[in-house]
């Protein structure tokens, strides 16, 4: 595992726009806040850009975090949102330029295909709010989950940090996963995600019950949801929502439970982080304990 470089007091955070665009007043809220905390907030060249729905061109896009992780007065990226578009700038990427820096990165939704990429080669990274996430209003909790990361301490050291036991029992892994239809688009592909041993992270926003059910069996006949040491199921924001219940449609919790149930692995459930408004920032590609019997998740390394 590649040890990542504290975040100095007063350290300077660029923001890029790996997937879609934002405006300037999406952001404006969560870079008072790392101002706020002392920190100096740079936008990087495309951060504010559009082409289409993304932040600017594939390759803008890409050039922008090639040189937030290049720059030497950078000391930490964070992305401004998801939506979708990370997939397409892995051609363009350096990842062994980007382990090299060992800078912190930030981000969740999709870019948890970079998350992937990044962990599969050693670099810890945090699943966290994203710059434009604190346009609307955040706990305590999710807020200090995520200045304790970027303050170099353990973000998972509130009192959020447990979830509902479904599968009990006690596991030790390095942590990973992200949001599921990002993780099910890397089957196959060389980013494709590593889920052997690890304490598998999940969440998902605004799809149909039976895409649930369809992704976690698309897991399943993988092979990639077995040989995981443990699982941490978040939210599937919306899901309920889209039921049919005239047609019997389960929700996305008995969906969980008839796939995971049966896995001879500690498993929960209703974690607090994804799509939801009191997200916890996540530490992925680092050791952590999931004692699913009373439903707490903590963290083994340190991350400085």
């Amino acid at each position: 595992m590649v040890t990542l470089k504290p975040i100095p007091e007063g350290g300077v955070i660029r923001l890029v726009s790996p997937a879609n665009f934002v405006t300037e007043s999406e952001i404006q809220a969560g870079i008072h806040l790392l101002e706020t905390e002392g920190f100096r907030v740079e936008l990087g060249k495309s951060a504010l850009g559009r082409h289409q729905t993304y932040g600017g061109t594939d390759q803008d896009r890409a050039a922008d975090i090639m040189d937030a992780f290049l720059a030497p007065e950078v000391d930490a990226v964070i992305c401004c949102r998801g939506g979708y578009g990370c997939a397409r700038l892995v051609p363009y990427l350096d990842f062994d330029a980007i382990i090299e820096s060992r800078k912190p990165f930030f981000g969740y939704s999709d870019i948890t295909t970079i998350h992937m990429a990044l962990n599969r080669r050693g670099l810890p990274t945090f699943y966290s709010p994203m710059v434009s996430s604190f346009q609307s209003e955040r706990s305590a909790e999710c807020r200090e989950s995520f200045l304790r990361a970027l303050k170099g301490t353990d973000p998972l050291a509130t009192n959020l940090s447990r979830g509902t036991p479904l599968v009990g029992g006690t596991a030790k892994g390095i942590s990973g996963g992200g949001c599921l239809t990002l993780l099910t688009d890397s089957l196959g592909t060389t980013n494709e995600l590593d889920s052997q041993g690890k304490i598998l992270f999940i969440e998902d926003v605004g799809e149909k019950p039976h895409r649930i059910d369809a992704y976690l069996t698309h897991f399943l006949l993988a092979g990639k949801l077995q040989c995981a040491a443990g699982i941490v199921i978040g939210e599937m924001t919306g899901t309920n929502e889209l039921r049919d219940e005239a047609a019997g449609s389960p929700t996305w919790q008995e969906i969980v439970s008839e796939r995971l149930g049966d896995l001879d692995i500690p498993v929960i459930v209703d974690f607090p982080f994804g799509h939801i408004n009191d997200l916890l920032t996540i530490p992925l590609g680092i050791a952590l304990q999931l004692n699913a019997t009373s439903g707490v998740v903590s963290t083994l390394d340190l991350l400085e």
